[in-house]
């Protein structure tokens, strides 16, 4: 054999093989057509696999977020493919949050953005590991959960207090008698109850508790007075008697509590609830923002979501990049007065 022949070339040094061939070189030469082969075929193969979207929860699994984040991975698999679901708690939410800022802007890599992670902990914090307010594409707001003021319902009778206007008198004719609990230091809870007192003219000794369990129990057991409480949490205890709902933090009532009164029809201008949206990292090609927004939009308004999120006591939202962008914006500068106002800090 003088020459090893290629199909679909009339040349022999294709492969870097000489005209006189010895068996040698000419098991080098198929191994090298054996390996680009190869090599070939893993690339069409890598190419064919179908690209895997990965969401963000900057918190533990289990709670209302990671809840709420694996139902809309389901309904959005037929548009979007496969949806797997990563949770990074941790820093009160910085350490997940930071892990979608720092990913490749692909879409492949998207979020969860939180009152907490984009509002409160960038006034709270004396480090963030990321800037929320130019680290992030939005895609969407998901749903706001509405917080409720509760007191415990046996204080609130003993007190005579009804009602908000009630709570608010009873405070100016007997001041520091008054307490709230919160989940700790610069929680929704403590923010909302350093806003209702300013707003209304009162003082109310704060009491921080280590989570929002602990301070549901001490308002239960009847060692707090009242607190600012998420509806999910508070729901079954209203229902059952054992807790007093005045008001609901949203800007209006909330359809899940249709009797119970916003503040702000007390307190004109007052509002906070418990919010959560899709953010992707910074500089994410629009078509592909569209393209995301357009699939869980479509996923919050279908019926089997809305149902769910009666159970979970929230209200889905799904807006426009540009509604979800100009609301955070709006939070963060909120919520910056809030913070300063509350002295809490997290070194």
């Amino acid at each position: 054999m003088e020459c090893l022949r290629v199909r679909g070339s009339d040349s022999c040094n294709n492969w870097g093989m000489n005209t006189r061939t010895t068996p040698s070189s000419l098991i080098k030469a198929l191994a090298k057509i054996l390996a680009f082969t190869a090599f070939a075929f893993s690339s069409s193969v890598a190419l064919a696999q179908p690209k895997v979207m990965r969401i963000i929860v900057p918190y533990a699994a289990g709670g209302p977020i990671d809840v709420t984040a694996r139902l809309m991975a389901e309904r959005v698999k037929d548009s979007l493919g496969t949806v797997i679901i990563e949770n990074k708690p941790g820093g009160g939410g910085n350490i997940g949050v930071d892990a979608i800022a720092k990913a490749q802007p692909d879409g492949l890599t998207i979020g969860i953005s939180a009152v907490a992670t984009h509002a409160i902990n960038p006034w709270l914090y004396s480090k963030m590991p990321y800037n929320a307010a130019t680290d992030f594409e939005p895609i969407t707001q998901m749903v706001r959960v509405p917080n409720v003021l509760v007191m415990n319902a046996d204080t609130a009778r003993r007190l005579n207090i009804n009602s908000l206007a009630d709570l608010i008198r009873y405070a100016k004719a007997n001041p520091a008698k008054l307490n709230y609990a919160s989940g700790g230091n610069g929680s929704a809870g403590h923010l909302a109850g350093e806003m209702f007192k300013a707003q209304a003219g009162i003082f109310a000794l704060h009491i921080p508790y280590n989570g929002g369990n602990p301070a549901q129990l001490a308002l239960l057991s009847g060692q707090v007075d009242f607190n600012f409480d998420n509806l999910a949490t508070a729901s079954a205890n209203i229902k059952a008697g054992k807790l007093k709902a005045l008001a609901v933090t949203t800007a209006k009532r909330s359809a899940l509590l249709p009797d119970v009164p916003a503040v702000a029809e007390t307190l004109k201008g007052f509002e906070i609830d418990t919010w959560w949206g899709l953010v992707a990292p910074a500089h994410t090609p629009k078509d592909v923002i569209a393209k995301l927004n357009q699939a869980f939009v479509a996923a919050l308004n279908s019926p089997e979501a809305k149902t769910r999120f009666t159970t979970l006591m929230a209200e889905p939202v799904g807006n426009t990049p540009e509604q979800f962008g100009a609301f955070m914006k709006s939070e963060l500068a909120k919520y910056e007065k809030v913070v300063k106002a509350s002295g809490a800090r997290v070194d």
